[in-house]
């Protein structure tokens, strides 16, 4: 598997032009505790990237993977960006600043799906409260964000 959280939909080429949104699912452990395997995200493509702010890249050495990340901070030559979960790797600490133009979507939206063993009252009840959730540096659950 391939370093940190990836996406299992692969955008068109130009469709950013045509659909600004699109569904995607997270896999891999990366964004943790923010995102997990399994969540879907609503994300939007050409929207303006803060600090902060989760967002879909293609990876710098291998472009035809998308990752999932969080914008840290601009820098000389385009975004520094972080993974939630510091012992996945797999970020610019790997592969240094990523150029701007490799930098697709912003994540909106989180919806964690029903998993078989939520099945409980208390199970159900806290998934309710979990299941969706918008994607924003001010509700970040990373402590490495809060950090910097």
């Amino acid at each position: 598997m391939p370093e940190g959280s990836e996406l299992t939909q692969e955008p068109a080429r130009g469709l950013a032009a045509r659909v600004p949104f699109q569904v995607v699912e997270v896999t891999g452990p990366s964004m943790v505790p923010t995102l997990h395997h399994g969540d879907w995200l609503l994300v939007q493509y050409g929207a303006p990237v803060r600090p902060g702010d989760v967002v879909i890249l293609r990876h710098p050495f291998q472009q035809d993977l998308l990752v999932v990340k969080r914008a840290a901070e601009r820098r000389a030559g385009g975004w520094w960006v972080l993974g939630d979960n510091t012992f996945a790797g797999g970020d610019s600490t790997d592969y240094g600043t990523v150029p701007e133009e490799l930098v697709l979507a912003r994540v909106r939206v989180r919806y964690r799906p029903l998993r078989k063993d939520q099945r409980s009252v208390l199970g159900l009840l806290g998934w309710a409260v979990t299941t969706l959730r918008p994607v924003s540096a001010v509700r970040s659950a990373s402590r490495r964000l809060r950090a910097r």
